[in-house]
């Protein structure tokens, strides 16, 4: 039977389950990818579930998030990854050294194995023919564990690219057409794979960025083949030998299907506060701006950042303009020096930041209040860029840089110049002197843990019966990064659930967390519309809130890795059976889940319990037996470490 790309790699790794809409399956885990934003937890859950080393093919750590060091809680949390990685067998990947994605596609992306990352972005390594999933830490470590992913066999929507992309249009506006056609909820529970003669167009590091913004559509993963594009990229960085064909078979067929011309797509732009908020360039044109940021995992490679350059070669930046350039690794840092397009970018005016993450993850390049900023990286969610009233417009690098010499928001069409066509050089500087190899023995490792590290909290199995108030209502789409914010003052306490639990909701409600915990004892309940959940895969979202006493999430929607992390940590996640029901309930209302245990144990069907109104709702939940019995259990951790003991 013929076959596509995903189906090759599911079949590939499937160990338990069948490849049918909806059904769960397990897949075997042959890499993955922490940061560490995440990847402090991570490594306490590992250290938690007492293994000594790593069972992937390979595990790398990066940091890439958390580097302004204002004071010692990032350095310190450095340290112990360092020392987690010595201690357990993982690449550690040096502060400086660059974002995860990029570099992680640079040295260790493998066409046609698994991949799962903390991190949301992890899909971007689809550009290389991986099977490359985001997830809660949780779940990356029982994968370093030898464990496997389980996730509800998606749908695969076939994404057909034909002709070639006009000069000034590139492949951050082939992902914003998506965006612009499905906003932010059009991929949830598929499996984007694009096939087609446009791809003979696109790069490795073009479908690289269409792979990383897959995420905002709420996709489980992109997937592309693994073709000439593929073989070019893996030679330029040294390691053909790992380069294997990987290409739908002739007669393969998808689930659902779609087709973009890329000689009709246009400069476009998505405003403010959503990445599926997209318009052409031309419809905002004219726009007074105040900064402009180039970079960040969603345009990493070198070609966007060469085109930058030479468009701004012997010119100047607007006076006003903020112009900043974030060298996504130390690698394209090199290079871009090796080739003097470092040097055009600096005498434009160009303020060049370390190779990481930076303003992207809200630490430092912060907007001013209320100006806009465009920003080529993958979301524009309202406060993350640090300035609570912010502007944020995701552009490509080509509008960008026009933007940036106007000083007003410029479809890039209209400079007066011909499109400057980069061609990747065949042979670049290669740069892995800080990355970290594992040590092939390390029972002599002690972790190194600053005061800013606290131990995991312990929650109990679930109740009998649950009872308490509608703490907080919120609407739909709301974000993790609204659930629990990032930005230079909050992710420093990462991992330190105390703490970092008194941010928890603080974007829509501030008083939330100290109502939570006068209420911890007896526990509450979250109500919310559809995709709850979405962006980030930060686990904190879901164990910040537990620590203060949630115990259900009842929701329109889930957005896939916020939902696992709730069951992760014994949090109820439940739907609404008549979406209706959802405007009957208040801010404020003691609601009740009676027999909850037998419930869900016995059905699908749970009664929700309105005590204020005298109400009942019918909620319902998606679980497997598998989340059934780690949501008794009161997470994943209680459930291993009960396995372990037998």
């Amino acid at each position: 039977m013929s076959q596509n790309v995903t189906q090759k790699l599911i079949a590939s790794h499937l160990v338990s389950g069948k490849m049918e809409i909806g059904a769960e399956i397990g897949l075997k885990i042959d890499q993955t990818l922490t940061q560490d934003a995440t990847g402090t937890l991570v490594m306490l859950q590992f250290e938690a579930m007492g293994l000594p080393r790593v069972k992937t093919e390979l595990s790398a750590q990066y940091i890439d998030h958390n580097l302004i060091q204002a004071d010692f809680r990032n350095p310190d949390d450095h340290l112990f990854l360092r020392s987690a990685c010595q201690k357990y067998g993982v690449w550690y990947s040096r502060p400086g050294n660059g974002v995860s994605h990029p570099v992680h596609m640079e040295r260790f992306g493998i066409p046609g194995k698994t991949l799962v990352g903390s991190d949301s972005h992890t899909p971007a390594a689809g550009s290389l023919g991986m099977l490359a999933l985001g997830a809660g830490g949780l779940e990356v470590a029982l994968a370093m564990a030898g464990e496997p992913l389980y996730l509800q066999m998606p749908q695969i929507m076939g994404v057909r690219l034909i002709n070639k992309l006009p000069d000034w249009v590139s492949a951050k506006d082939v992902v914003l057409e998506m965006l612009r056609r499905f906003d932010v909820d059009g991929g949830r529970n598929k499996i984007i794979e694009y096939f087609g003669p446009g791809l003979d167009t696109l790069t490795a590091m073009d479908r690289h960025v269409i792979a990383n913004m897959g995420t905002e559509l709420g996709a489980t993963t992109t997937v592309f083949p693994s073709d000439e594009a593929v073989y070019t990229f893996l030679k330029q960085q040294g390691r053909a030998d790992d380069w294997v064909e990987l290409k739908a078979d002739e007669g393969a067929t998808y689930d659902l299907v779609e087709e973009i011309d890329l000689a009709q797509v246009v400069p476009l732009i998505a405003k403010p506060s959503s990445p599926g908020n997209v318009v052409p360039v031309r419809e905002v044109e004219g726009n007074e701006i105040y900064q402009v940021y180039i970079g960040s995992s969603a345009n990493p490679g070198l070609r966007d950042f060469a085109i930058p350059a030479m468009v701004v070669a012997g010119r100047q930046a607007h006076d006003r303009i903020s112009f900043d350039v974030n060298p996504t690794s130390r690698q394209i840092l090199e290079n871009l020096a090796e080739t003097g397009l470092l040097a055009d970018l600096v005498r434009a005016g160009a303020r060049i930041h370390q190779a990481g993450c930076n303003g992207c993850i809200g630490m430092g390049q912060a907007p001013a209040t209320g100006r806009i900023s465009l920003r080529t990286v993958p979301r524009n969610f309202a406060g993350r860029s640090g300035t609570k009233e912010d502007a944020v417009y995701l552009c490509s690098p080509e509008t960008a840089v026009a933007s940036a010499l106007s000083g007003k928001i410029t479809d890039p069409r209209d400079l007066d110049m011909p499109y400057p066509h980069f061609a990747e050089p065949d042979e670049i500087k290669i740069n892995q002197a800080m990355l970290m190899p594992p040590l092939p023995e390390s029972k002599h490792i002690k972790l190194e843990k600053g005061p800013n590290i606290k131990p995991l909290p312990l929650f109990d199995p679930l109740p009998d019966n649950l009872e308490g108030k509608a703490l907080i209502v919120v609407g739909d789409d709301v974000s993790t990064d609204a659930i629990m914010p990032a930005g230079a003052k909050i992710l420093p306490y990462r991992s330190n659930i105390p703490e970092i639990s008194k941010f928890v909701f603080t974007q829509l409600d501030e008083d939330y967390s100290s109502r939570a915990w006068a209420h911890q004892a007896q526990g509450h309940f979250v109500v919310a519309g559809e995709n709850y959940g979405q962006g980030s895969s930060r686990e904190h979202a879901a164990i910040a809130p537990r620590y203060l006493g949630l115990r259900a999430v009842i929701a329109k929607s889930f957005a896939r890795i916020h939902w696992q992390n709730l069951i992760n940590f014994g949090v109820v996640p439940l739907t609404f059976v008549d979406s209706a029901d959802y405007i009957h309930i208040l801010e404020g209302d003691i609601l009740a889940l009676p027999d909850v245990v037998q419930a869900i144990r016995s059905g699908k069907q749970v009664e929700l319990i309105n005590q204020t109104k005298g109400e009942t709702y019918r909620v319902e939940h998606a679980l497997s037996d598998r989340q059934v019995e780690i949501l008794l259990a009161g997470g994943q951790i209680n459930l291993f470490r009960k396995r372990l003991a037998i």
